[in-house]
């Protein structure tokens, strides 16, 4: 088959070029206010955004972290009721959630659980454990068994196991042996002999130097008979 002349090729590449740039002229044309407003309305927006995060946001992030200050300082010296409702001075981690909600960390959510848990208040250590979602696994075992506390004393031992269990898998490090035993005794006091024996040989097979471990025979004897 004989080679096309270069010049009709050439031809056909400007004829081809040519209808494009119509084509596009045309479509910009048709359609180019549309995208101006686009373009202009998502800047607008980024823009909005951005003097959000650095006027307000960042801000009231500092304010909230400084108002949790004193709470975390009375929470470490075991001043629970204080850590929790304040002094008359300085906010507890229920106002501070009420009116900053999470801006002064994630933790507020788990130090309010915990001081309602210390004081008994089961059903409300729940409320506030239930909204923590920390990401950093020690926390996250220990808030989910916090929950299994407060579900024992609510006297929900099988919800408690299942967070205890939860809180193991999450930590798989020597606090998981704690968090194992209660398990079992959970499971002991709804009569689940076989899965609380369950819990104590984990204890036992896999983390033999901790401290549960020491006494952890006389927990499976007990489940054994």
């Amino acid at each position: 088959m004989a080679n096309k002349n270069p010049k009709d090729r050439t031809e056909k590449i400007e004829e081809n070029i040519e209808q494009t740039a119509s084509s596009t002229q045309e479509f910009f044309t048709k359609y180019g206010k549309t995208i101006v407003i686009a373009v202009a309305a998502v800047l607008v927006l980024g823009l909005g955004i951005l003097a959000y995060q650095k006027f307000v946001y960042q801000p009231k992030c500092r304010e909230a972290r400084e108002q949790a200050f004193p709470a975390e300082q009375s929470f470490a010296a075991g001043e629970y009721e204080i850590a929790l409702q304040g002094d008359g001075n300085n906010l507890g981690f229920a106002d501070i959630i009420d009116n900053y909600g999470s801006k002064a960390g994630k933790a507020v959510y788990l130090y309010a659980g915990v001081c309602e848990l210390q004081l008994g208040n089961f059903e409300s250590a729940l409320s506030y454990l239930s909204k923590y979602n920390g990401k950093e696994p020690i926390l996250q075992a220990r808030a989910k068994a916090c929950e299994g506390d407060a579900h024992v004393g609510l006297g929900n031992y099988a919800k408690a196991a299942s967070c205890f269990e939860a809180a193991a898998a999450v930590a798989e490090n020597v606090f998981a042996a704690s968090y194992l035993l209660k398990a079992g005794i959970a499971y002991e006091a709804l009569g689940d002999k076989a899965s609380a024996l369950k819990s104590y040989n984990t204890i036992k097979d896999k983390y033999p130097q901790s401290i549960e471990a020491y006494d952890i025979n006389k927990y499976i004897a007990r489940v054994a008979e």
